[in-house]
């Protein structure tokens, strides 16, 4: 898959839904498992991104929170108003299987367009939609027009609840996330939340996942990348780093985005196999986990269903189809 500006303009959300980078929305025809939900408070600080829980020492990078003035953190994703900016998109209801232009707008603490926003990951905007029932995502970067309307292409494949997540950081400003309902018209049946597992295989690689998240405290997770049962050795850079996470929790959808412990060119940071993410979610409960990579000039996405709290994942069975194994219906 290529980048939003770069590929194809058209974009498929996938049967098979962690940027890890995370955040949450309210609950609607979700299917598996859901855990204890309530949002625990997140750390702050980051240098580039004030909205970012705090990172683990020597990461470099952090995770997504966002934080009412004098109030606890809350999980990005939940909201579609925040510290006085508030996401308008100018349609919300699809046609299933028809592709259509997703227009929306930032309007800032005066009610107007934001114009001016910073660069972070090398987009100044990225757009994260997810089937309610976490079987699809896609993460898309659309274009900025000069009074403020963002668009891209884009093309819900079932009809269902969806999600999406504008993660930005106006010129100024805190960056956060924020949050709005989408809809394709006609009958749903949400699928079950997939079985959690520790291997993944989208397109000929293979994912393996190691760590456990924990609730309230940094996680360290390492995704290990394989094809042909050989270690892929040579990803290539994409958005600024060897790999992103994206973590939804089941159930209501707050959304975490977790950055990989070091860069592509730092002089330490391998380009695989192996990608290292520390990742902090808010409370016990179930999450899917999306890892983008990109290796021979194409962004792939993996994903896994992991458990938080005293339960982890569990081994895969012999024969078991991986839970990323529906990367024929997943788009980036």
């Amino acid at each position: 898959m290529q980048d939003g500006e770069a590929m194809n303009t058209s974009v498929k959300i996938g049967a098979y839904v962690v940027g890890l980078a995370v955040i949450f929305g309210g609950a609607f025809g979700i299917g598996g498992a859901v855990g204890e939900v309530a949002p625990a408070p997140v750390a702050r600080g980051h240098d580039t991104h004030p909205g970012k829980a705090q990172a683990a020492p020597g990461t470099g990078h952090a995770t997504h929170a966002e934080s009412a003035p004098g109030g606890p953190s809350v999980p990005g994703g939940l909201q579609i108003s925040q510290n006085g900016y508030t996401l308008v998109p100018a349609a919300t209801t699809f046609t299933p299987g028809e592709p259509a232009e997703l227009r929306f707008t930032v309007l800032g603490p005066g009610g107007e367009p934001v114009t001016a926003y910073r660069v972070e990951h090398d987009k100044k905007l990225h757009l994260i939609v997810a089937s309610r029932d976490l079987s699809g995502f896609t993460h898309i970067h659309p274009e900025l027009s000069a009074d403020g309307t963002w668009s891209v292409e884009l093309t819900l494949p079932r009809p269902g609840a969806y999600r999406m997540f504008a993660d930005f950081a106006p010129d100024r400003a805190e960056g956060m996330t924020l949050g709005a309902d989408l809809h394709a018209t006609g009958d749903y049946e949400p699928k079950p939340l997939p079985r959690a597992v520790r291997t993944a295989t989208v397109d000929g690689y293979t994912v393996e996942l190691r760590g456990d998240l924990v609730p309230g405290r940094s996680s360290r997770l390492t995704l290990k990348v394989s094809k042909d049962g050989e270690p892929v050795t040579d990803l290539q850079p994409y958005l600024g780093a060897y790999g992103h996470l994206v973590a939804l929790r089941a159930g209501d959808l707050a959304y975490l985005h977790v950055h990989p412990d070091g860069e592509p060119g730092d002089g330490t940071t391998r380009p695989g196999p192996e990608i290292t993410f520390y990742a902090e979610v808010p409370s016990r409960g179930d999450y899917r986990l999306f890892l983008d990579f990109q290796h021979d000039g194409k962004v792939r996405t993996a994903d896994f269903t992991a458990r938080s709290g005293p339960a982890t994942v569990v081994a895969p069975e012999p024969g078991a189809v991986p839970s990323g194994a529906h990367d024929d219906d997943h788009t980036h």
